[in-house]
């Protein structure tokens, strides 16, 4: 058994991009991935303003309602759309409204929304799910440790709104899960088998593909395609060119930092032929520069760890957290996946191998003691 460093959700938002979405949800996996273990990077720590921690604690309901409700009609409005769905699939980025304002949407609360709002929240929600899992699931999948896919869902279903976890819905959820992690410490190489577990439905789903994003890639072009556009339009306003290179220092710099990684990828892979040649170039030097990032970051978390499986665990994870576009346009090919699963292979061998010949009669020790000789 080995342990995993659950680090590698830091390394796949870094890779993800910049918007708020994910940045709380980094900060909370690099928080959660440091909590009793010595051997886990230092915690990442935002800290609100009074003020901005009042009005979290204070908004009521009524007014989480309200302003949803004219954010998702302007959402509409912007998009020059009727319906957040098309064929069944979200047709509209939701990505601006948190988890509160999305359960506020699929609950109906009020009565303020449609049946289409409604799914298409329910699908957004299950979307952040299926993200927050698919790191640690495919970590699961080659160490045949589950423990950390638990612990990550435990993590999202503690994240609800304080009406989500009123409902019946969460309780068992969490109930289950409380479970499935007992009988994980009973035997950690086992899936647990347990009624309403969100885990074993996410692996039930991902096993037939109905796992990933929400969103065509289409509709993301489209949307980028858009954000672009008004980036023209305000350079003009301001009597400027929008410039793409770093080495002109006349104009406007475009600035792709509130692009999330598949908006990025849509720019750099061009399916739709939506963008320029130089708006396609700039798109690939970012997504190199956040590529590097990731790994960059992965080396640095594995580096402090005493598992010299880490930076493999920490690739795997990042890999499995992005799409198949996302993974085309920062050049990571299942070659690359391969490699990581082979050096974790070879890794762990190496650590057994050690501890046997050390007459280590702990397995963590052994591991411990390789990581020192590596410099870990």
């Amino acid at each position: 058994m080995t342990t995993i460093n659950t680090a590698q959700y830091t390394n796949a938002y870094l890779l993800l991009g910049n918007t708020a979405a994910s940045i709380a949800k980094a900060t909370a996996a690099a928080s959660s991935s440091n909590t009793g273990s010595s051997s886990q990077d230092a915690a990442t720590n935002i800290t609100l303003s009074s003020t901005a921690q009042s009005a979290l604690a204070t908004k009521d309901l009524a007014t989480v309602v309200a302003e949803t409700r004219a954010a998702l009609t302007k959402l509409l409005t912007d998009a020059k759309l009727t319906s957040p769905l098309k064929d069944g699939k979200l047709a509209l980025d939701l990505s601006s409204l948190d988890r509160r304002a999305l359960y506020a949407v699929a609950a109906n609360t009020e009565n303020k929304f449609t049946d289409d709002e409604r799914s298409a929240a329910a699908l957004e929600l299950t979307s952040r799910l299926d993200a927050a899992l698919a790191g640690p699931a495919a970590i699961g999948r080659v160490t045949g440790d589950y423990a950390s896919l638990y612990k990550a869902a435990v993590e999202f279903l503690d994240g609800a709104s304080a009406e989500e976890k009123a409902t019946d819905t969460w309780a068992r959820q969490k109930a289950a899960l409380l479970e499935a992690q007992k009988q994980l410490t009973a035997d950690p190489t086992t899936l647990p088998v347990v009624d309403n577990d969100p885990v074993a439905d996410y692996l039930k789903r991902a096993a037939g593909g109905q796992t990933g994003p929400s969103r065509d890639f289409g509709d993301i072009a489209k949307d980028a395609r858009t954000a672009l556009d008004k980036q023209y339009e305000d350079a003009k306003a301001a009597g400027k060119e929008l410039v793409f290179s770093k080495f002109r220092t006349k104009g406007q710099q475009a600035d792709f930092s509130q692009f999330d990684s598949r908006s990025l990828s849509a720019i750099a892979l061009n399916k739709d032929e939506k963008f320029s040649d130089q708006e396609v170039s700039a798109a690939k030097a970012e997504m190199r520069t956040r590529s590097g990032q990731a790994l960059l970051a992965s080396f640095k978390s594995a580096s402090s760890s005493t598992d010299p499986t880490a930076f493999a665990t920490n690739i795997i994870g990042a890999y499995a957290s992005l799409s198949s576009e996302e993974r085309e346009a920062a050049g990571w090919s299942e070659s690359f996946y391969a490699a990581a699963v082979s050096n974790y292979e070879s890794s762990l061998k190496l650590a057994q191998m050690f501890a046997q010949s050390s007459g280590s009669s702990s397995n963590s020790s052994g591991l411990g003691g390789l990581a020192g000789l590596l410099g870990g």
